[in-house]
């Protein structure tokens, strides 16, 4: 101990003042410790199976040129992605630019969902003319319907109010989805700490202090598990719809409490887009999650970036230890692999998406 500490100063007494300074101001936003583990590693830069990914945005004819889309499809080729969800298609004329560019241009790489318009919620006819829009879109080749966080969170109608995820104005809406057999990816509330005190035992602590505009203050805000009971009371409410609850349902910190949600509805699916480091925290007990409900749980990214999928792949299949995940604000900590079966790999990457999602062919997948 005494060598140990002798060295230690004499460390630092060889440091020039800045760097010394440097440390001892060095706040956690800049701690970045290199793991001294040595364990085998298998870092993976392509999928083992062709995949969907269910969860993605941002990809409108407005901004994308024929090059930029080609590229993109490449980047999809390289890391083993069969087909990518665009969640934002906008609706109406939008909408069909969206699939014109994209569909058109590669068949059978791009899916597209349409959007509800909510501006204008609570003035006469509304709804009548939303559902009569979402019948459009769909026709016109939208194959789900994506709903943002919004909904529920600080949308206000025509006088003001809050809309609940469970208005009764929506109900025609998800009516309509589960009667035209495409699915709604809705995304209610954000991960429970941003409801939290901001102080030294909150998870999300970094991630707020770097983003101070993510924290729901009280009074502010609903209550976390108030959205949520509305979002459940939706899906309770149309069984013959189905529902992809994005982002494991914030509840990927409690596999158990989704768990009995899905017990409890068959309509609910979910999917992994950005909680990928809720799993490697608990390799154990989300690989028994996922075995157990593998036909209900689809893969999602959320933001694209084409080197961020790896840590997704090393998660999912190998046994590794103790590796980083992208984003340190996300998660402070270090992950561990699932090491699934192919069987869950093969559900998860793309045979749930298949079931779920109308349109897209099997034997791209199977060949």
């Amino acid at each position: 101990m005494l060598r140990a500490t002798v060295l230690a100063v004499f460390f630092l007494a060889a440091l020039p003042a800045s760097a010394q300074e440097q440390l001892d101001t060095m706040s956690i936003e800049d701690f970045e410790p290199r793991s001294s583990l040595v364990v085998p590693e298998h870092p993976l830069s392509r999928a083992r199976f062709p995949f969907v990914d269910v969860h993605s945005h941002w990809f409108r004819a407005a901004t994308m040129s024929d090059g930029a889309i080609d590229s993109l499809v490449a980047e999809m080729d390289a890391m083993n992605m069969q087909v990518i969800v665009n969640l934002s298609g906008g609706s109406g004329e939008t909408l069909v630019r969206n699939i014109r560019a994209f569909e058109s241009r590669h068949p059978g790489r791009f899916v597209t969902f349409t959007n509800v318009d909510f501006s204008g919620i609570g003035t006469p006819g509304w709804t009548e003319k939303a559902v009569a829009q979402l019948r459009a879109d769909i026709a016109a080749g939208a194959r789900g319907l994506k709903i943002y966080k919004n909904l529920g969170m600080d949308l206000k109608d025509a006088d003001g109010r809050r809309v609940p995820v469970n208005d009764p104005r929506i109900d025609p809406i998800w009516a309509l989805c589960g009667e035209l057999g495409v699915p709604v990816l809705i995304h209610s509330a954000d991960p429970a700490g941003f409801w939290l005190p901001r102080d030294r035992f909150n998870e999300k602590w970094l991630e707020l202090k770097l983003n101070p505009n993510r924290y729901r203050a009280p009074g502010a805000y609903p209550p976390f598990e108030q959205i949520l009971g509305e979002q459940h009371d939706v899906f309770r409410k149309h069984p013959g719809t189905t529902f992809i609850n994005a982002h494991l349902g914030w509840m990927g910190g409690d596999l158990g409490r989704l768990g009995r949600l899905m017990d409890e509805l068959p309509n609910m699916v979910t999917e992994i887009g950005a909680v990928i480091y809720e799993l490697g925290r608990q390799p154990r007990a989300a690989r028994a999650f996922l075995e157990k409900y593998k036909d209900r749980v689809l893969m999602g990214k959320d933001t694209y970036r084409a080197s961020e999928f790896d840590t997704y792949f090393r998660t999912l299949e190998t046994a590794d230890e103790y590796f980083p995940y992208y984003r340190k604000y996300h998660a402070l900590w270090r992950l561990y692999g699932l090491d699934l079966p192919d069987d869950v790999l093969r559900a998860m990457y793309y045979e749930n998406a298949l079931r779920i999602i109308p349109g897209m062919d099997r034997t791209a997948f199977e060949r």
